[in-house]
């Protein structure tokens, strides 16, 4: 059985790296920034460098700072959860621990939501995600930190597990945040901040990134970077993931009846990237060989062992591992899988998805302004 592979250039820098690169431009001492006064991390969300590139026209401020060399890596899996997380704590997703989407409380035996369910699936922010972030780190040192933000998520669980740490500013217009985020950094020497802008991300979700409305989103965004940073100030703008667009004839729906729900007990993960949570009992390989016979050039399918040895999430912390499936399946192309039996079809309603191990998932910017532009 073949292993889940992530494709891309694995020479680029990982998201995981973005951490300690900021950290030591403030000491002056990063390998991979210069020196700062203050730092700035502009997330994109959703925003492939190769969705960037191929709509050039439509953000000329990015793309114009975009050379061949300037893009990152993501996390696996290449979903918001796990790559927010790793990008402010600096490790992969076997230590922090959100693996996925949706992916298995082991105490609760039950799924729960990564993004958006610490309150209704009782995940604690403090302990589910394991590791100190960026802010807390920069705190240590006597360094202030915010985390500019839509006010709507100030109180969230995710906001508590990967921002804590930081001082939530919140701002709802795109070019208020980025402009929030430099004013900030100008303000507080030596300060770490955050800005998150989800808009292109809702957008792709929404209406696919062929769509007019997905452009417009991109200009607006491109439109917030009409301001200069000040000074000294290093901004560096990334995303933490890309996207693909699902057409509804490669979705892959599973009902009652089809083999690869045999001895399944937790269908968790999302439609690009599942984890499969099998019943006491159930030998994983012999499910992994019908899940990947039956889903053919739809899917690539690793069992939890073999993704774990080929380090697809990184060290897994002994904490963590029951998170992750026994299975997991990886759709290849523009395939996505639904559990049909689900009343709720909402889900099949999403245009632009990502999770799985395209370049054009897993393949983002990284832009370098102001005190951390080159040449």
């Amino acid at each position: 059985m073949p292993s889940i592979v992530p494709t891309g250039p694995r020479a680029a820098r990982s998201l995981t790296g973005v951490a300690a690169d900021l950290l030591s431009s403030l000491g002056g001492d990063a390998a991979e920034l210069p020196a700062a006064r203050s730092a700035v991390l502009i997330v994109i969300d959703g925003l492939g460098a190769l969705q960037l590139r191929g709509h050039a026209g439509h953000a000329r401020r990015l793309a114009a700072l975009m050379g061949k060399k300037d893009v990152a890596r993501t996390v696996f899996p290449s979903t918001t959860a796990a790559a927010l997380t790793s990008t402010l704590t600096g490790v992969a997703p076997g230590e922090h621990g959100l693996v996925g989407y949706r992916t298995l409380d082991p105490a609760q035996g039950r799924l729960a939501n990564q993004l958006n369910g610490y309150e209704r699936d009782g995940l604690d922010p403090a302990t589910w995600q394991r590791m100190p972030t960026v802010f807390e780190r920069a705190a240590a040192h006597g360094r202030r930190t915010f985390a500019v933000g839509l006010a709507e998520y100030a109180r969230s669980g995710f906001t508590a597990a990967i921002l804590r740490g930081a001082e939530y500013v919140p701002a709802d217009d795109t070019r208020m945040r980025v402009r929030l985020a430099y004013d900030l950094a100008a303000r507080e020497p030596g300060s770490l901040v955050y800005c998150y802008l989800p808009e292109v991300d809702k957008a792709g979700h929404r209406y696919g990134i062929a769509s007019e409305e997905w452009l417009a989103a991109l200009e607006d965004v491109d439109a917030a970077f009409g301001v200069e940073p000040h000074g000294d100030v290093g901004v560096l703008v990334t995303a933490d993931h890309g996207m693909v667009d699902v057409p509804r004839h490669r979705h892959v729906l599973l009902a009652d009846g089809d083999p690869r729900l045999d001895g399944v007990a937790h269908l968790g993960g999302e439609p690009r990237l599942l984890h499969v949570y099998l019943a006491p009992g159930v030998d994983a390989r012999a499910a992994a060989r019908v899940w990947s016979a039956e889903s053919g050039r739809a899917a690539d399918v690793s069992t939890r062992e073999q993704a774990i040895a080929d380090g697809l999430f990184g060290d897994v912390h002994a904490d963590v591992r029951a998170r992750i499936g026994d299975v997991i399946v990886a759709a290849r192309g523009t395939w996505a899988f639904y559990d049909d039996r689900l009343e709720d079809k909402h889900a099949q309603d999403m245009i632009g998805q990502h999770g799985s191990t395209t370049p054009e998932e897993t393949i983002v910017p990284y832009l370098r302004l102001g005190a951390y532009a080159v040449g």
